[in-house]
């Protein structure tokens, strides 16, 4: 078979799912969006991290299947944990052209930072997935399960690296460890590439990570798995137990969705609404959650604003507790 067969094959695949697609939901205003518009999007982190990843993805679908009737453009706008990125959407106050991904960051970054926004002041669109935690040693532990490790942690504390320093990282080991009966001491680093030579190298007794991020080293024997903070374990983590298996079920992962601008019109969060609705019925979408092990969690609306408002109390009573914020 030849390109332009396997090509033509794809365009008439990409057309069947997008007729599909086009019936999947009842209309919506007409006037929005415009052709003659150009969607702004924020990416309120560097180029390779989920945030952008996610975004991108979503942008490619839009683009894929004709949903979206003019340009698109994207711009990374990093800087102080999402500060910068979400700040900028903030201004956009009332604009239905402006849009952005949220992360952990998103409600974390207001709780320990001085923004003149809150996670509440966007207009919500949709929580599409939740980013949780594995909890890693070398190959070279001693640690074989978690069972393992909590009695160790019991007797001696341990050290727990993780990427930030007042964000879920800490959070997910910290409320685990509350749970759990044990004590252990966070590091901080820069990145996850820092991290991992850390742990690698033998400077750290564990670290938390995604699992998308981590998986090479996983698979290759390099890191070993013990246990996940989400609800269920996806395929690449198939045997390793939940926190919640356990018993010490601590409620919290990494929201990555999608928002508007504050008080944005009410038709076009109607329009995004509807529309992520189709996207996350493709099969690219379905291969992006599973390719970054993600955790496939969509609500909508006012739904998810009200999921924001309970991830912000819960992320700050536990910030609190330990005296990481006032």
């Amino acid at each position: 078979m030849d390109f332009g067969t396997i090509f033509t094959r794809e365009r008439l695949q990409a057309a069947a799912v997008a007729a599909t697609l086009a019936l999947a939901s009842p209309a919506v205003a007409q006037d929005y969006p415009s052709a003659d518009e150009t969607l702004d999007w924020t990416i309120a982190f560097g180029p390779g991290g989920g945030n952008d990843i996610m975004a991108r993805n979503i942008i490619d679908i839009l683009t894929k299947y004709d949903l979206y009737p003019g340009d698109i453009q994207a711009e990374n706008r990093a800087g102080g944990s999402g500060a910068v990125g979400w700040g900028y959407l903030y201004t956009q106050s009332g604009d239905p052209y402006g849009i952005s991904t949220t992360s952990g960051s998103f409600v974390t970054t207001p709780l320990q930072a001085d923004t003149p926004w809150q996670p509440e002041d966007f207009t919500p669109v949709a929580l599409l997935t939740t980013d949780d935690l594995v909890l890693v040693v070398n190959r070279d532990s001693e640690i074989q399960n978690i069972e393992q490790f909590i009695e160790h942690a019991k007797a001696n504390p341990m050290n727990i690296g993780g990427t930030g320093t007042v964000n879920v990282d800490f959070i997910v080991p910290t409320l685990f460890a509350q749970k759990a009966g044990f004590e252990f001491d966070y590091v901080s680093f820069n990145s996850m590439s820092e991290q991992t030579t850390a742990l690698l190298s033998n400077a750290l007794d564990a670290m938390v990570g995604n699992p998308g991020e981590i998986l090479g080293l996983i698979e290759s024997g390099d890191l070993r798995p013990l246990v996940f903070s989400g609800q269920s374990v996806p395929d690449a983590l198939a045997g390793v137990p939940t926190m919640g298996e356990l018993g010490y079920d601590i409620g919290v992962s990494m929201p990555r969705g999608l928002i508007l601008p504050p008080d944005a019109p009410a038709e076009a969060q109607e329009w995004w609404i509807e529309t992520m609705k189709k996207v996350v019925e493709t099969p690219e979408w379905g291969e992006y959650i599973r390719s970054n092990t993600l955790t496939p969690t969509v609500i909508y609306g006012d739904e998810f604003g009200a999921f924001l408002s309970r991830t912000k109390n819960g992320f700050g009573e536990v910030l609190r507790s330990v005296g990481a914020i006032q």
